[in-house]
């Protein structure tokens, strides 16, 4: 239903844009007969507040291109007809074809630029989004003190009405709970009021300590305009603004815009076949790591997986449709093996069920691939030559590293990407403070290789970059340790790192700003289930709402022991599956898959910024020019299809009740071109 109920919606605001235009100041030169090219380009009016930055990060996310008029800015040019429209070879143009508001009024009730925007409007059938306002009869909404309510949302329950699931929000399937992350604080504020005439609401609440239902968004028809009013206070990172995201900008784009979004989880399981360090509960620190203080004999067992461990990743796979990627070090497994009488029940079980994942490459004994490490201080620096130039691992020696690993694997039928690489600790890439610069024999041994996506660390460098030929895939740490095989030992580092120097810990808390302490330690009986996992969960699942593809990574340990691993990952699919329906499934691309995504959204947002695209809508045709060789990515209606040379093909993939895809003109053509249903 929703599809057909899109396609009737967006020719009827065409319809009505063409036949509502006339000649005047707002179209110089218009013809009354000319069907008005729309320009795929969002205006974003700016206040400041959190609600439009949070609007204006889905567009540049989604990559939808958009023009930000910065009301703080004295010097910022007038909203008149001549900014908002003007003619093209005769055609009436209308620049924008949505227009993001702080309000419903920005620039004043009854102004000079309030008026031409409606004006502007009504004349090409463009919808507004009144990013946050309170409930009163201009926007549709009854006031609050006839029957509503209004104030503070935390941990109440929302739910999609019957017409936002018909239409917009359609890929929303369960209820949606506003955030409430610390009882103490007030997270979410909001009004919730009774629709009047002309207001269709797409989200509701239950009005408290009152009867029915009260709106906190949905779409006021009105004086021949269409506005999404928005009742609610939010910012970019919150989740109940994240679930929505999607449907805010689909109902301004009318479901036809450039960009594309899709909901993205991979884990990258690293140090396969090899085993970890354990952390040391007394000494605060992990025996082995070179920062580790305090001498004395290590008493710690490393962790390692054993064959219990790898048959249940196998069925907990099975029965969760989430595929892991298995990052080995194949020379650490026969090390092992060596010491252990020749044999090795876990890798035997892992290559039993080989298929069941995916694999990459991540050296074969994970040895630091960038500067020679000079361990006799802490923390440890890069050792010199003689005439005091940096030593480096050689290209031959990453090289060997990386090719011993993938022959391994291809003896033993693992199904590999050679393209695809993860060094250990990221190493080669450049770290700060000790390495500045990449290992220069990085490069080069990446070519040897045919090394095209190598990972690196998200909290370090969150952009993808090249090295050489080659270029990064930012992954995000999961915090849940390495060196950590129980609950008891996660807690006890958590507390560690996390508590102030007053209440036991480290204090590293206190001095780093970007971090904050906990109130009290964790229990260690019940800290790890009651705060760590739903913590991460909760910041991972804000990744796979963000339309972020890139993966997160964590170590063998965690599927370890008491596989600490699970109960977040068995949260974030428990939690996105309440709330999404089955036509908005998450993604679960392998490395050079996401490295491809990257790379294409670099391309495009580069060529966005650079003013190098023009994308318009001529009633039912869209036509797309991009720089030669630029990958488009689009979002269209089901039933939309591509013209090629000869004939049409249907257009994109679905997802989440719409089709998307990276496209490119057909051969001899020199722009994207697609026919809406």
């Amino acid at each position: 239903m929703a599809p057909h109920m899109r396609g009737r919606s967006r020719s009827a605001a065409v319809l009505a844009a063409a036949a509502l235009m006339t000649l005047g100041p707002g179209v110089p030169g218009a013809s009354a007969a000319a069907v008005p090219r729309i320009d795929l380009r969002v205006l974003v009016v700016d206040n400041g507040d959190s609600s439009v930055d949070a609007v204006t990060a889905e567009l540049r996310s989604t990559g939808i291109p958009y023009t930000r008029l910065d009301l703080n800015d004295p010097d910022r040019p007038a909203v008149t007809a001549g900014f908002l429209g003007d003619t093209v070879d005769g055609t009436p143009r209308a620049r924008y074809q949505g227009v993001v508001l702080p309000n419903e009024a920005p620039f004043g009730a009854d102004s000079a630029e309030q008026t031409a925007l409606e004006a502007y409007e009504r004349t090409y059938g463009i919808p507004q989004v009144d990013a946050y306002t309170w409930a009163h009869p201009g926007v549709g909404l009854d006031h609050t003190g006839e029957g509503g309510w209004a104030g503070a949302l935390d941990g109440r329950e929302a739910t999609v009405t019957a017409a936002g699931r018909a239409s917009w929000f359609g890929y929303l399937d369960g209820p949606l709970t506003f955030e409430d992350n610390a009882p103490a604080v007030q997270e979410s504020y909001g009004y919730v009021a009774r629709p009047r005439e002309g207001f269709t609401s797409y989200v509701d609440i239950p009005v408290p300590g009152g009867t029915g239902r009260g709106s906190l968004v949905g779409e006021y028809a009105h004086d021949g305009r269409r506005e999404l009013v928005v009742t609610f206070a939010y910012n970019r990172h919150q989740r109940q603004f994240r679930a929505l995201a999607r449907g805010i900008v689909e109902w301004l784009t009318e479901g036809v815009h450039l960009g594309r979004a899709r909901n993205h989880l991979a884990v990258h399981v690293d140090d396969v076949l090899a085993s970890d360090a354990r952390w040391d509960t007394g000494r605060n620190c992990t025996p082995g790591d070179i920062d580790c203080a305090g001498g004395g004999e290590d008493t710690t067992a490393p962790i390692r997986m054993t064959a219990a461990d790898a048959a249940y990743a196998a069925q907990w796979q099975r029965e969760r449709g989430l595929t892991l990627d298995m990052v080995y070090n194949a020379g650490s497994g026969e090390e092992w093996k060596a010491e252990h009488g020749g044999t090795d029940p876990l890798a035997d079980r892992l290559l039993a069920d080989r298929a069941q994942y995916r694999w990459i490459n991540h050296t074969y004994t994970h040895p630091f691939l960038g500067c020679v490490q000079d361990t006799s201080t802490v923390p440890w620096s890069c050792a010199k030559n003689a005439d005091g130039s940096t030593r480096w691992t050689s290209r031959a020696e990453i090289a060997a590293q990386i090719r011993d690993n993938h022959t391994w694997g291809l003896l033993r039928g693992l199904p590999l990407d050679r393209t695809e690489l993860v060094t250990g600790e990221h190493s080669g890439l450049r770290i700060l403070p000790q390495q500045p610069q990449d290992n220069p024999d990085l490069a080069g041994a990446l070519a040897d290789t045919g090394v095209r996506w190598i990972a690196s660390d998200n909290s370090r460098e969150p952009q993808q970059r090249p090295v050489g030929g080659a270029e990064t895939v930012p992954r995000h740490p999961m915090n849940v340790y390495y060196n950590v095989g129980t609950e008891a030992e996660m807690t006890d580092e958590y507390n560690w790192i996390y508590t102030s120097k007053a209440d036991g810990g480290s204090g590293v808390c206190e001095d780093n700003p970007a971090s904050t302490c906990l109130d009290e330690p964790l229990d260690p009986a019940t800290g790890y289930d009651d705060f760590i996992v739903p913590q991460e969960a909760r910041t991972a699942l804000g990744h796979v709402l963000a339309n972020d593809p890139r993966p997160h990574y964590v170590h063998q340990s965690n599927l370890a022991e008491d596989r600490l691993l699970y109960p977040v990952l068995d949260r974030v699919l428990a939690d996105y599956r309440a709330l999404f329906a089955g036509n908005t499934p998450l993604e679960n691309p392998r490395h050079a898959a996401i490295g491809t995504e990257l790379k294409r959204r670099v391309a495009w947002q580069a060529a966005l910024d650079q003013g190098r695209v023009t994308a318009y809508r001529t009633g039912g045709t869209v036509t797309v020019r991009a720089p030669s060789g630029t990958h488009v990515p689009f979002t269209a209606p089901e039933g939309t299809r591509r013209q090629l040379l000869l004939g049409t093909t249907a257009f994109g993939t679905p997802y989440a009740g719409a089709r998307s895809a990276w496209t490119t003109p057909d051969v001899l053509q020199s722009a994207v071109t697609l026919k809406l249903p």
